[in-house]
């Protein structure tokens, strides 16, 4: 069931992806070689913490931590632990989190230090995709716009939009419906409606689309062992358009 959200509920979603932003720039700008990935977990639950909030994924469905943290093959839902970030690693940052009942969900991917220039282009690609995907977002539009959008730029790079997993609905839940595809046919799916809200993320690989989970059951990674990038916000539909909730 599809729940639109009233302007105050909104309004708290935003005061959520708000804060949900500024800890997610901070775990990014923690990103260099050296740094453990356990040690990005452990400062973004602090952060959370600190700001009167909860975390969103600490123990979802089992999950172990706060952050999912996916490095180079890895797409999503790497677990943080004793893993040490190497210079040229290509890291994702995935974070959720709950204030006053209401969760934000958002990603970002960095570069460890510096790193080829493909993998740039997968990082670059990737955030140029996400946007393309909200500015496909206004009151009646479809989701298959949305998806449609996002693939166009992704595969003009020849790059792959992973379709194992896609988007979904954020509110008092972490995942609501409607899920949100990052590949689709312009014109078609669900009619976008004022006060849907959103997550948009968009998991790019640089060869295949095709991914496996890893042995530990959440570590989800690329077939081919090529790279892949991801980037997520939370948007909100409105009479004036897509409102990204999750910005710093």
């Amino acid at each position: 069931m599809i729940r639109l959200k009233s302007a105050s509920d909104i309004e708290h979603l935003h005061v959520s992806g708000a804060k949900l932003g500024d800890v997610l720039r901070q775990i990014g700008e923690m990103v260099s070689p050296g740094v453990t990935t356990r040690e990005l977990d452990r400062v973004a639950e602090l952060r959370i913490r600190e700001l009167g909030a909860k975390p969103a994924f600490l123990h979802y469905s089992g999950y172990p931590a706060t952050l999912c943290v996916s490095i180079n093959e890895q797409v999503i839902h790497g677990i943080p632990g004793h893993r040490v970030l190497n210079s040229g690693d290509v890291v994702s940052l995935d974070l959720g989190l709950i204030y006053e009942g209401y969760y934000a969900d958002s990603a970002i991917t960095v570069a460890c230090g510096p790193v080829a220039s493909r993998d740039q282009e997968l990082i670059e690609t990737t955030r140029r995709s996400l946007y393309a995907g909200i500015d496909a977002v206004h009151v009646g539009a479809r989701l298959g716009d949305i998806g449609h959008a996002v693939q166009q730029v992704v595969e003009a790079q020849g790059m792959s939009v992973v379709r194992d997993y896609v988007g979904h609905g954020v509110g008092k839940e972490l995942h609501e419906d409607p899920e949100v595809p990052n590949y689709g046919r312009a014109g078609t799916g669900l009619t976008l409606k004022e006060g849907l809200v959103i997550a948009i993320e968009p998991m790019v690989n640089a060869g295949s689309s095709a991914v496996r989970v890893l042995n530990d059951d959440w570590t989800v990674v690329t077939v081919d062992g090529q790279k892949s990038a991801h980037f997520e916000h939370t948007i909100a539909v409105t009479a004036q358009g897509p409102v990204i909730l999750t910005r710093p």
